[in-house]
This record gives structure tokens, sequence and C-alpha cells, in this order.
């Protein structure tokens, strides 16, 4: 990972004289995602919060090297096991001139369990704030219903709007841009649904000045588009950068490449609740009477039939690593000692044949279509590794706003997904606890996923303020998990940016997050 010094702001320090290299021309970038909804409240995805979090800002960041550092909270403390206490910068403002004050921290938390019809809500992030207490202008303390001991990295991605501005602010309101006004370095200016959203230097900011007058983010999903679009000068930086263009573009003195490992990890969730299920079908091609992803054994062969290394090193041109367990490597609380996931047909046949599926079936998977690099032709390398071991699998890709609504709407019984969060426990937190609404846990368990075993151990993790006791429970619930196949991760990303060499330096993220706040001019 790329380590720079921050100043007092989110942005990284520049050296002596770069505000004198500042463009006159915007910064345009070729994005690959689509954001789903520009409600910074709406759904927690990557895309999202990486392009609001220019025009509103949260409490604390998550730096690229995985620290957290101030934002709109200069500083933060445990008072007790029920009560952190934040304090605030002073003189901060909305983009309209109105004062951020910490009454706004209370509405912004009350109000993100109230936004409607959410794909990927943020929910498990507030759930435990009991209260939030106004203690003086610039001190807030949360009270928790129980130990949070991972509040801090918790709400990193919730930004802070204004009770104000925003108290009958709904998603259309923000799509229009009329709710767009937060306190971030950039200003919004318009928005495509789309096609591209345009931002401008907010001269107003409490922080460092923002490097580039304007920046212009163009949404180009697909990428040998954005390839040349970069080639052609037409964007200064493109994300998402195809894999097959790495080698090329390595080579190209005109380019220069941005890379770091992510805490993102690619997953299959097989449906192991319904019986029947829907998308399985016996030979003959009729609905199944019974759902076979309910046995361990037949997932135990759906994890041996995946070829991660292959995938990886042929199909990903080395860009990443093949899955050990659902948390990616340099996740703190992860389990340091699983083994490899072996790659064996036939051991996988074999354990068809032991669950009484001798015959094999049919299935679909489904996925998202340019959610990341190459997507659909993962999908298509684990179907042919399924129909190796006999189940017969067809792929079908969905735009990715289309796949995740249906997929939370679960029409589909196996589902190919990526996770991308700080902690182990907040992996499993979100995607693999059984969902419960009243705790918020488990809103991206699109499946219904449910193991005791995983629960257990993690629910305690989640209250336990002695970070060696807390990360011991984490991993007795990944181990949990990692057996179970409840969850069978495939891979861990590597993140790609690329960039025009004499217009643009860039940070990469973990996060995989593409925004102006990352990029300073060449």
């Amino acid at each position: 990972m790329q380590r720079r010094a921050l100043l007092a702001s989110p942005f990284l320090a520049l050296p002596a004289g770069a505000a004198l290299a500042q463009p006159n021309r915007p910064l345009t970038v070729g994005m690959a995602g689509i954001p789903t909804g520009m409600d910074p409240h709406f759904h927690s995805t990557n895309n999202n919060n990486a392009l609001l979090g220019q025009i509103f800002e949260t409490l604390v960041l998550l730096h690229t090297d995985g620290s957290l550092r101030p934002r709109l909270a200069e500083s933060w403390r445990v008072v007790d096991d029920l009560t952190w206490e934040f304090k605030l910068r002073a003189g901060v403002r909305f983009h309209d001139g109105t004062p951020f004050e910490p009454e706004d921290i209370a509405f912004s938390f009350e109000r993100v369990p109230q936004v409607p019809n959410s794909p990927g809500p943020f929910t498990p992030m507030v759930r435990s704030v009991r209260r939030v207490e106004v203690v003086d202008p610039v001190t807030v303390r949360f009270h928790t219903s129980a130990p949070t001991p991972f509040f801090p990295r918790d709400i990193i991605s919730i930004h802070m709007l204004s009770r104000r501005i925003h108290a009958n602010a709904t998603l259309a309101d923000f799509n229009a841009g009329r709710g767009m006004i937060g306190t971030g370095p950039y200003k919004f200016v318009s928005y495509a649904q789309g096609e591209r959203l345009e931002v401008e230097r907010n001269a107003e900011y409490w922080g460092e000045t923002a490097p580039w007058p304007r920046a212009v983010f163009r949404f180009l999903t697909n990428a040998g588009a954005r390839s040349a679009a970069l080639l052609a000068g037409d964007v200064d930086l493109i994300d998402n950068v195809p894999f097959q263009d790495i080698p090329r573009f390595n080579n190209d003195p005109r380019i220069a490449l941005f890379s770091v490992d992510s805490v993102t990890t690619s997953y299959i969730m097989p449906d192991t609740v319904r019986e029947p299920a829907p998308h399985m079908f016996n030979r003959a091609g009729q609905p199944l009477e019974r759902n076979p992803l309910r046995d361990v054994r037949v997932r135990q062969a759906l994890s041996l039939a995946i070829p991660r290394q292959g995938i990886v090193e042929r199909l990903f041109q080395g860009q990443g690593r093949p899955a050990n367990q659902f948390a990616a490597p340099s996740l703190p609380d992860r389990v340091p000692d699983l083994p490899e996931m072996p790659y064996d047909v036939n051991r996988a046949r074999a354990l068809l044949r032991e669950a009484g599926w001798a015959e094999g079936f049919r299935l679909n998977i489904h996925g998202p279509n340019g959610w990341i690099p190459g997507d659909a032709d993962l999908l298509q390398a684990v179907a042919q590794g399924w129909t190796r071991a006999g189940i017969e699998t067809r792929v079908e890709v969905l735009p990715p706003a289309n796949f995740y609504s249906r997929a939370t709407a679960r029409e589909f019984s196996v589902i190919f997904a990526t996770f991308t969060t700080s902690t182990a426990a907040n992996m499993m937190r979100q995607v693999a606890m059984t969902r419960d609404p009243a705790t918020g846990v488990g809103p991206f368990n699109r499946l219904l996923y449910s193991n005791p075993e995983l629960d257990r151990p993690l629910e305690e993790a989640l209250r336990t303020m002695d970070e060696a006791r807390r990360t011991a429970l984490t991993q007795q619930a990944m181990r949990a998990l990692t057996s179970d196949l409840g969850i069978i991760p495939v891979h861990y990303l590597r993140n790609n940016w690329a960039g025009l060499r004499n217009r643009v330096r860039y940070d990469p993220s973990p996060l995989f997050y593409t925004n102006a706040i990352l990029a300073t001019p060449a």
C-alpha cells in the first residue's frame, strides 16, 4: 500500500509548490461503476460512498494505509463501555452557509434506519446508538445499548447531513441535486443518472484547498471504452483497469498504474434455507423438489470445483489472490492459519455421490456484470468447474443495480457478489450473521443464511472491548463459516487505476474508492 501522511484535512500532503501546479482544466475520471442513488444514506456501496464522500463528510476517515484519521471529528475516546465521546471541528459550514452543529449528528444517525427501500442499508453501523448527547457546541457523546468496540470504524461511511437542509429530503431530491449540500471539499454541480457527475472546488472548505478546480466523473461501464478513453486523452484517470490491458499500460510511457491489495473478497452465496429453491433443475430440466444446497457436502463440492488459482493467474493476470476464508489478508482479525482451499473435481464428484446426487443436477448462478473487473468471465470459469464436477451450470449476469435489488428480493438461489470492509467481524456481521431487523445485523445476508455456531461467538465479539478476546471470538466465528461454507469465498481483489502520467497521481484505496480527493496533479 502507498502510505502518505495526511494533513489535518482528508487530503494527502502535497509537495512544496504543488499549488502552482494546479490544472486549469478539470480532472476527468472514467468510472466502471454507476451510483445506485445519490442519497448518502441510501445504499452502502463503494461507488456511492466514494463519490458522495467528496460532497458530504463523515466524522472519521479511513485512510488508505488502514488507519483511522480525523475528519469532522478532531478526536474521540472511550468514556466507559457504553459511551464514546467525540470532539468536533469548530466553524464547519455546509455549502449553502448553514453551520454544521452537533444536533446534525443526532439527526443523521436517526435518519439512517429510516431511509426506505435501501438495497444495502447502513443500519448495522448505527443500530447500537441508543442516544446522541450534545454536551456542548463541539462535543457529542454516543450512548450505546451494548459495548461497541468497533464504533469509530463502524461510522466511517456515515455521512453527516443537516437537520435544517435535509429534514424532509428524499432519494429523488438527492438524485435531482436539491439535496446535494454537504460540508465536503467539493460542491455539487450536476448529475446525469447513468452518465456523469460533476463537482467543483468548495472555496470555503474548512480544510486544505482541493487540488482540482472541477472534477467530472464519466460512467463508462464498458472496459474497452474506459481504456480507449484514457489512451485517447479523453479522461485523465480510469478505475477497474481491465486485466488484459495492464501489460500494455505498464509498457506505455504515457500511462501510470496505481495498484493496491484490496480489502474486498469475492464470494458465492448458496441458498441453504428454502425447500425447494428456484433456478435448480434435474437433468431433464424439471424443477428440483428438494434443495441440494442445504447439504454441506454439496457446498463442499461446489468449493472444490472452483479453480481459484487458475482464475487469479490466467483470467486476472495475477491481479489478486485465491481466497481461503471470507476476510481479506490485511484485515487484522482474520484467521491467520487456515489452509488454502483445494481444487479437486474428483473429490467434488465423490461428495455429490455421497450426498445422493450421483447424477448431478442443473442450476443457474446469478451475478452483476461490470461490478468488478472480469466478473462475468469469473462466473463462466466457476460454471465450467461446476459442470465438470457434475453440476451443469448456467450463468446469468445483470446490470449491478438490477441484480442487487432482485438478489435482495431472493429471486435467485446462487449469487455472486463482493464485500469490502476493514474488519473480519464486520464482514460477517453484515453478510453472514442471521438477519435480524431488530438489531440490524445481516443486511447483506440476501439468502438468509443462518448458523448458530457463527452467531454465538460473533455476537459476543461485537460487544467485547478486550481486543485479544474479541479477536479470538471473531476467529472462532470465521472458522465456523469456513467449515460450513454458507459463504464460499473465491478470491481477494487487487485494485488498479491507470492515469495519464503527466496529469495525475493517485493514492490507491484498499476500499476501492475512486474520487478527486485521492487524486493530485502530476
